[in-house]
């Protein structure tokens, strides 16, 4: 009996299952995989080079404004509905410190640049903002510290191209923020998309378990060949292991005692506007909340986070992108002295998903927890969703082990391997989803992408200091408020 193939990217988020027929397709309706069909290597490459005669690497050098774009103005305000309306101004004023940080703010601007470019319809989990600053350090469960992608507030299901040109702009963005030369810039960008490449090609002559399994640790910037950005790396390595709830405790708490129950317990210092305590009632939801995310871990993490009490909330505000939303902070205390501290930040619809064919996720914290999942090496023991007051949030450790290497603070040789290095990175985080091997096969021995996406960088970066401009003339104006970053 002829027996159609399966789709040669079977593994990616949305790939299709073959079976004889449509009857086989229901009654195998339920099943996420197909373990029958062995599929060569070869064949796997040749479907990706086959996409290259109709999407040439030449394509993907589209427009930096798209058809579909909105009026800057409009866009932000849009961006802002939902928001508490008294930390807008703020939100205005953290985007217009410099066109890079307004780059931070406007995923959704750049998703609907990007909506009508050529793209070859290789799917893969994306981080969906994966600019130069969202690539954080972080503690595995062992102990280890690892370099990866940080943030997924927008991941979705999409286009590979999105995430890679998203990079490189950044990369020309942060660069000239931090005074490196065009054309340092321009090489960080294009290096960007080489290692992204490189490390594509490399993943897909592993076997499937060596690469799944590799930690992006410090050994990946030889592999990137970002030797000069070891000691950055140890500097924020060395700041990482700092990081921990114990040291959030030290500076942002102190010995209060309770006066309903007498005991002495930590309880968080006011800073505001950036931490400030919250009502009772807000506590209580809070506590709720807390309550009903432990099911979103597996049975072994309920077991120990039942073992802690929450002790205090608080208000705290965050990022560019993320400020205005709902964000707290909650202390626990565990065995004697011990502390815990989680972060909930409210979880919105991805920027993204307007312009992408997918089906409204039923929970948005559970959207980026699963995105997640599905594309760090290591996630956060204790990440989570949950709702509160009917809204959707995530849960995780708050700077537990946590650091950065900040791209506009890096010198040109330093930002051209920091672009390797997150090339590399986000290369891993793709094949998560997408089989390296018919993304390798588009790509084949072709350098040409390189400098394709390079100079899309500097074009979209130059329609972002534009942008920048508007929202600043706007804001002098008095359009727009905003209030000192």
């Amino acid at each position: 009996m002829w027996r159609r193939r399966r789709r040669a990217n079977a593994d990616e988020v949305h790939g299709d299952r073959a079976w004889d027929s449509v009857a086989e397709v229901t009654k195998n309706r339920a099943r996420a995989v197909d373990l029958r069909t062995q599929i060569e290597a070869d064949d796997v490459f040749a479907r990706g080079y086959a996409l290259r005669a109709t999407v040439p690497s030449s394509a993907h050098e589209s427009a930096a404004v798209g058809a579909g774009r909105p009026d800057v103005l409009d866009f932000v305000e849009a961006s802002n509905r939902g928001r508490l309306a008294n930390l807008i101004p703020l939100r205005i004023g953290r985007m217009i410190a410099s066109p890079f940080a307004f780059f931070r703010g406007a995923a959704g601007l750049m998703a609907a640049d990007l909506a009508d470019s050529p793209v070859t319809g290789l799917t893969a989990q994306l981080c969906g903002d994966a600019h130069a600053a969202n690539f954080g350090l972080y503690g595995t469960p062992d102990g280890h510290i690892v370099m990866d992608i940080n943030d997924f507030d927008e991941t979705l299901p999409g286009p590979w191209e999105w995430d890679l040109k998203r990079l490189a702009a950044s990369l020309v963005l942060a660069g000239r923020e931090g005074g490196v030369s065009e054309n340092g810039c321009i090489e960080a960008a294009e290096d960007a998309v080489k290692s992204y490449r490189r490390t594509i090609r490399d993943l897909a002559e592993l076997p499937f378990l060596q690469s799944w399994n590799a930690l992006p640790d410090k050994s990946v910037l030889e592999r990137a060949k970002a030797d000069a950005l070891l000691d950055d790396f140890d500097k924020a390595a060395q700041k990482a292991r700092r990081n921990t709830s114990e040291k959030v405790a030290a500076k942002w708490t102190a010995h209060l005692e309770d006066h309903e129950t007498g005991i002495r317990r930590r309880r968080f210092i006011d800073d505001p506007p950036v931490l400030t305590h919250v009502d009772r009632a807000t506590a209580d939801a809070v506590t709720d909340g807390l309550e009903l995310y432990v099911d979103s871990l597996r049975e072994s993490r309920r077991n120990l986070i039942a073992r802690f009490a929450v002790s205090d909330v608080a208000f705290r505000i965050v990022g560019t992108g993320s400020v205005g939303l709902r964000s707290y902070i909650a202390l626990l205390h565990g065995n004697r002295d011990e502390v815990l501290v989680l972060q909930l930040k409210q979880a919105r619809p991805s920027a993204l998903s307007a312009y992408l064919p997918v089906d409204e996720p039923k929970h948005e914290g559970k959207r980026i927890v699963h995105g997640a999942r599905l594309v760090q090496a290591e996630s956060d023991i204790l990440l989570g969703w949950t709702t509160i007051d009917g809204l959707p949030f995530i849960v995780r450790q708050f700077r537990n082990l946590k650091g950065d290497i900040d791209p506009t603070g890096l010198e040109q040789d330093h930002l051209d391997d920091y672009g390797r290095l997150a090339g590399a990175l986000l290369a891993r985080a793709h094949t998560r989803s997408l089989d390296p091997r018919v993304l390798a096969g588009y790509f084949a021995n072709d350098t040409e992408l390189d400098e394709v996406i390079g100079r899309y960088a500097v074009s979209y970066a130059d329609q972002t200091e534009a942008d920048h401009a508007t929202l600043v003339a706007a804001v002098k104006s008095g359009r727009i408020a905003a209030e000192p970053a």
